[in-house]
This record gives structure tokens, C-alpha cells and sequence, in this order.
């Protein structure tokens, strides 16, 4: 490397030396926002309301099918809201019923309060933290640092997910799948998911304290210079709660009015078949977060690391490798990146579709040694499974690095002048069906073929996914001259 070349690169990082502090800020919450959505509505979600809420997997699949939905949902509508009050109160309000949603599920197993009390007020408040997040991220960077201050962005969520995944093993190991935490001070026993939770909580209050003391209001990193625009309210005179309310109203309008004209453009045909072929391939992030840790405790036994083998593996890896995979397929269109990353994801399931005692002989040997006592610390013989699932894990997560930033770039580069955060915020759409049926199929796919107790047939699990999700490349490979659109920038 010439040093022309070593200076370019390094200047790319440099750029942000004169970010605003709320740049920092953001990247700093993001860390802590995305470990306690992990602790809380990702692994934990399911063995919670099994365990301490006493629904049958059927019925928590249908429970989380819901709560996905309707967290997809709010995601979508957030923008006009946001534009409505601004950033730093969205995030103020997504941290505030966080805390309140996290603390009532911590500390009530009824359902009739933890179910309307937890859950849907903390699909509201994520709705208001992660696409917040995303606009202030362009609010809060200049034209040179904005790619850079991206990259960042989505690696800090993959340090979060990392965090999660160690933290939810180490409070299972401590405390016993199914043992108590007595809370200090108040003499409360709360059960271990609960105490999962209440970490998830505990992450959550900083986010608050830093927001409000530290983040200020109108703040706009600008190439001119920082600007700093006094937040007019749109309702002046009326109360938070009120004009809270009223600016929901008027994002729904603002939604559908948005959502109604863009039928009317062809490109928005095939922007959305697109992305709805890639939803098959989604289907295996959404079953390692619902169904995998139910799946892996019941093979592997109570307090297997699960955590440590996706959460913390796959985030180490996509922090890492998606840089790297950026750097070396610029000169890709975006769909091609997604075509290849999305085959290698696809791929990735079958190594545990597969018999387990296909890996016996890599189990015994120094591989077994390297994955199951060395790093997660299992006593005794390892168990086959770990190394295919440590496989798949690994394979996942090089496809993922090369596609996922990708479906980031897609929207941007093929939507219409004007209408980039419409089509940013109604990507999201094919998710809903996806988080839907995931959740809702997830329970069954466990009663059927894994329970709790009986015969199992696990492995039927993972290939009926891996097909399903092998629809995605196929699909984009057979309708790409009728689905492709130009992306700007590109030949």
C-alpha cells in the first residue's frame, strides 16, 4: 500500500474528527439500544412467555407474531411523527415507554398486565428508537462523513447484538434456566428471564439520562456548519400527551396519503417484488431469534451457550467481515451483492437440516475441542450439534455481510427523486409478513418436531426453512429482467 493510499483510507475515518457530539451520542445509545431490544424481544421473548407467562408454544408463537407485527407496523409510520416533534423527543418518548414496558414485564407473570402493559408499549417505543436513530445519523453528519458515520452506525448495533448474546448466557449459566434472582433492596424474587429483562431495562435508562441531559434540540450538522433551529412545536399551547397523540393522527394521514400515490409509479411494482422475494431469506434471522433458542435448549439441554453461538458469534463476524465485503464489491450493483448474499444465507441452514452425527467425527476431533470446551466451555463429550450449528452460523453470517448493508443502499439508489424515505421506511412492509408467519408458525414447528417432551424430529425444522428460504436467490435470479431497476450511480 503506497502511502497516497494509506492516508485515503485513514482519512475516511478522520472525517468525523469534527462530528457534533450528538453524532457520538447516537452511536453510543445505539449500543445500549440494541442489546436491551436483544435481551428482551429477540431469545429471551419466547422462553419468557413459556415460562413465566405458561402459554404453549403455539400459543407464544402467536403472541410474538403479533408483537413483531405490530412493532413492523409503528416502524413504518414513525416518519412523519418524527418530522412532527423532533428527534431528540421521539427518542425521549421510545425511551420512556421502553423503560416502562421493560419494568412491568420484569416484575408481573399475569398476563393481563404483562401482555397490554409490556409488550405493546415496548413495540411502540422501539418503533421510535431505531428509524429515529437512522435520521438522526443524516441529521447529525456532514455530506463527507455521512457514508463513514453509517458504517459506524450499523457496526455499533452488531457490538450490541454481541453484548446480548454473552449477556443472556452468563445469567442463564448463573442462575439456572428456570432459577430465581432476588432483587437487592426490595426483596422481590423475579424468575431468570425476568432478570434478563430487567438487564434490558437497566440498559435502557442511560439512553434516557443521555438524551435528555446531553443531546440538544434542533441540532443539524450541515457542509456550511453546524446549525442549531429552535423546535417550533405544531401544536403550541397544547400538552405533550395531547400533541403526542395528534402528530400520531397526522403521521397516519401523512402515511397513507404517501403510500396511495406511489401504486401510481411502475418502479414501485417491482421495488416491492424485490423485496418481497428477499422476506424468504429474512424467514432465518426471525426463526433463530423465536425458534432456534427453544430448539437449542431442548437438544443441547438447559443453559446450552446459545447466545454465545449466534448472537455473539454471528455479530463478532458481521462487525468484522461486512467492512471488508463493502470495500471489495463497490463496483457491484446492489441486487447482485443480494443475489450472492442471500445464496451463501440460504446455503447456510442445511448444516442443520442435516443428521448431527454427520459431524460426530469433527466433534471428536480438534474441532469439537476448539468450539465446544475451549470456547463455550462444555463439559464432557461435544455434542455434534454444536459444530453444525457453529457452521451454519459462520456461513450465515458471510452471506449476511454481503447483502444485508445492501438492502440499506437499494431503496436510496432506485427510488425516485424526493421519495427516498418512503421507500426506505415501506421496505420494511415485506418484514410484517415475514415477523407474522415466523412468529406464528414457530410455536407449531416446535410442537411438531421438537417439544419438550417426546420423540423429535428437529432437523424437519431447519430444512422446511432452508427451502423456503432458498426461494429468495432462485426467485431473484429467474424474474431479474422483470424486477431490476437502475440504481443511480451505476452503468
Amino acid at each position: 500500500m503506497t502511502s497516497t493510499e494509506e492516508k485515503s483510507f485513514i482519512g475516511k475515518f478522520m472525517v468525523l474528527r469534527g462530528a457534533v457530539r450528538e453524532l457520538w451520542l447516537i452511536f453510543g445509545t445505539k449500543i445500549l439500544t440494541i442489546t436491551a431490544y436483544a435481551l428482551v424481544g429477540t431469545s429471551t421473548l419466547g422462553l419468557w412467555l413459556s415460562s413465566d407467562l405458561h402459554l404453549s408454544d403455539q400459543s407464544a408463537g402467536l403472541v410474538i407474531a403479533s408483537w413483531s407485527s405490530a412493532l413492523t407496523i409503528f416502524t413504518v409510520m414513525v416518519g412523519s411523527l418524527v418530522d412532527a416533534i423532533g428527534i431528540r423527543k421521539s427518542l425521549l418518548a421510545g425511551f420512556g415507554l421502553c423503560v416502562f414496558a421493560r419494568f412491568t414485564m420484569s416484575f408481573f407473570s399475569a398476563q393481563w398486565i404483562a401482555l397490554p402493559l409490556g409488550l405493546l408499549p415496548l413495540a411502540l417505543g422501539e418503533a421510535l428508537q431505531t428509524p429515529v436513530m437512522v435520521a438522526a445519523v443524516r441529521r447529525f453528519s456532514t455530506t463527507k462523513q455521512r457514508s463513514i458515520a453509517f458504517s459506524i452506525y450499523y457496526s455499533m448495533m452488531n457490538v450490541g447484538f454481541a453484548i446480548a448474546g454473552w449477556t443472556f448466557d452468563r445469567v442463564r449459566a448463573g442462575l439456572g434456566e428456570y432459577g430465581h434472582y432476588r432483587v437487592p433492596y426490595v426483596g422481590i424474587q423475579i424468575s431468570t428471564y425476568q432478570t434478563i429483562i430487567l438487564l434490558g431495562l437497566l440498559f435502557t435508562i442511560p439512553n434516557l439520562l443521555i438524551t435528555y441531559f446531553g443531546m440538544r434540540a434542533g441540532v443539524e450538522a450541515t457542509d456550511e456548519g453546524v446549525k442549531i433551529t429552535p423546535e417550533e412545536p405544531k401544536y403550541p399551547g397544547v400538552p405533550f400527551l395531547r400533541a403526542f397523540i395528534l402528530s400520531c393522527r397526522d403521521a397516519l394521514k401523512d402515511w397513507g396519503r404517501i403510500f396511495t400515490s406511489l401504486w401510481a409509479e411502475p418502479v414501485f411494482y417491482r421495488f416491492l417484488a424485490f423485496f418481497g422475494l428477499v422476506v424468504f431469506v429474512k424467514l432465518i434471522l426471525y426463526h433463530m431469534y423465536y425458534t432456534f433458542p427453544k430448539f437449542g435448549i431442548r437438544e443441547l439441554g438447559e443453559g446450552a451457550p446459545i447466545g454465545h453461538i449466534f448472537g455473539l458469534l454471528n455479530a463478532v463476524i458481521v462487525v468484522i467481515l461486512a467492512p471488508v465485503v463493502g470495500a471489495l464489491t463497490q463496483k457491484l450493483t446492489a441486487y447482485k451483492a443480494v443475489v450472492i448474499g442471500t445464496t451463501i444465507t440460504a446455503v447456510s441452514v442445511f448444516f442443520m437440516a442435516v443428521p448431527p452425527a454427520w459431524f460426530q467425527g469433527l466433534a471428536d476431533g480438534w474441532v469439537g475441542e476448539l468450539i465446544g470446551h475451549r470456547w463455550l466451555g462444555v463439559p464432557g463429550p461435544v455434542h455434534p450439534l454444536y459444530v453444525a450449528i457453529v457452521l451454519c452460523v459462520v456461513l450465515y453470517s458471510i452471506g449476511e455481510s454481503f447483502y444485508s448493508p445492501r438492502l440499506y443502499e437499494y431503496p436510496a439508489a432506485i427510488a425516485p427523486k424526493g421519495k427516498e424515505g418512503s421507500y426506505m421506511a415501506l421496505s420494511m412492509l415485506p418484514y410484517f409478513v415475514a415477523k407474522f408467519f415466523v412468529g406464528a408458525i414457530s410455536g407449531f414447528l416446535l410442537a411438531r418436531f421438537c417439544p419438550a417432551e417426546g420423540p423429535r424430529n428437529s432437523q424437519m425444522i431447519w430444512l422446511i426453512v432452508g427451502c423456503m428460504a432458498l426461494i429468495s436467490p432462485v426467485g431473484l435470479v429467474l424474474a431479474r429482467r422483470y424486477i431490476q431497476v437502475h440504481e443511480t450511480g451505476r452503468d
